[in-house]
């Protein structure tokens, strides 16, 4: 019997957003902020949040510690409609994990603490849980340290329990980039920026990046940011263009982008309004500090798609 319609598997943390700070932080000095946010963070936990509020049914797994910080993101969370009932809080010196982003006036830097997303492992996932929904997504790859020797394995049994699968890898704090052979044949739709792109198929130009994944994915869907989007599917291939916003802050777009995507999809959608959708999103999501901040209100959500409902059909 289907409970949810996505279960997500991933990271949960706050975000603490520093603006208005300059591009160069000069080291002994103490450098004012104009303004700061403490929002809802991480991939996954946004991604989750996001995709409840639009109106879907979302059952997350994640492994946090029993500290304040952890007990205010588990709370963000579930305020946002997500089923949090298999998150396991871990006693021990290890606490739930943290992000600072630092904003200039032209680059960000993001410097996180992971905490016991470095420690959740197969052990800590009810797999019966993860299988009552219609699709799979796990975000952050290269975060799950404990886990991803077996995320192949983890995909392999949604794939065998009829799930659809996505994924999105987000950056290797490493630079490697590797480990992903075994499990990019099980995944249906692969979300990436430029960037990732380029980085997981080792190749430097974008197109021929998009080539060499879409050989090995049935679906990849590329974030270009304020330029909007485009969905690759074997030699097919659809784009459109961002959404004119006032935007206020990029962090959590590409995650919200993930929502949007995944909405249309989990209900049979096309691909050409699955991006729509995940473009409206995405730009949605940019109209507030953090990645989750606009979602809080949903009124303001469907008075945004009643706004842009007619470019996205077009």
């Amino acid at each position: 019997m289907l409970q949810f319609d996505v279960t997500v598997v991933g990271e949960l943390n706050l975000d603490l957003i520093l603006y208005g700070l300059p591009d160069e932080l000069e080291p002994e000095k103490e450098l004012l902020a104009d303004s700061l946010a403490l929002t809802l963070g991480s991939s996954s936990a946004i991604f989750a949040h996001n995709l409840a509020v639009i109106g879907n049914r979302v059952g997350f797994i994640s492994r946090i510690g029993t500290d304040p910080l952890g007990k205010i993101a588990l709370d963000r969370l579930e305020s946002g409609g997500v089923d949090v009932s298999c998150v396991r809080r871990v006693e021990g010196p290890t606490k739930s994990g943290l992000t600072v982003i630092v904003t200039g006036t032209a680059s960000r830097r993001i410097l996180t603490y992971p905490g016991a997303m470095f420690e959740m492992d197969y052990g800590d996932l009810d797999l019966d849980y993860l299988r009552s929904g219609r699709h799979f997504h796990l975000s952050s790859f290269y975060l799950h340290r404990a886990l991803r020797p077996r995320v192949a394995e983890l995909f392999e049994q949604m794939k065998r329990a009829g799930l659809g699968t996505s994924l999105d890898t987000n950056d290797d704090p490493e630079d490697r980039w590797q480990g992903l052979d075994d499990v990019l044949p099980l995944v249906d739709v692969l979300f990436v920026n430029e960037r990732e792109a380029g980085k997981l198929s080792g190749e430097d130009n974008t197109e021929a990046a998009v080539e060499k994944l879409a050989g090995k994915v049935k679906t990849v869907a590329i974030k270009l940011g304020a330029k909007g989007g485009r969905v690759r599917q074997g030699q097919q291939e659809w784009t459109q263009a961002g959404y004119r916003v006032n935007a206020v802050d990029p962090v959590g777009a590409g995650d919200s982008f993930d929502a949007g995507f995944l909405h249309q999809y989990v209900r049979g959608a096309d691909l050409k309004t699955c991006l729509a959708y995940g473009n409206l999103a995405g730009a949605f999501s940019t109209t507030r500090p953090g990645g989750t901040e606009a979602f809080r209100e949903r009124p303001k959500w469907q008075d945004f798609l009643q706004q842009h409902g007619n470019e996205a059909a077009a």
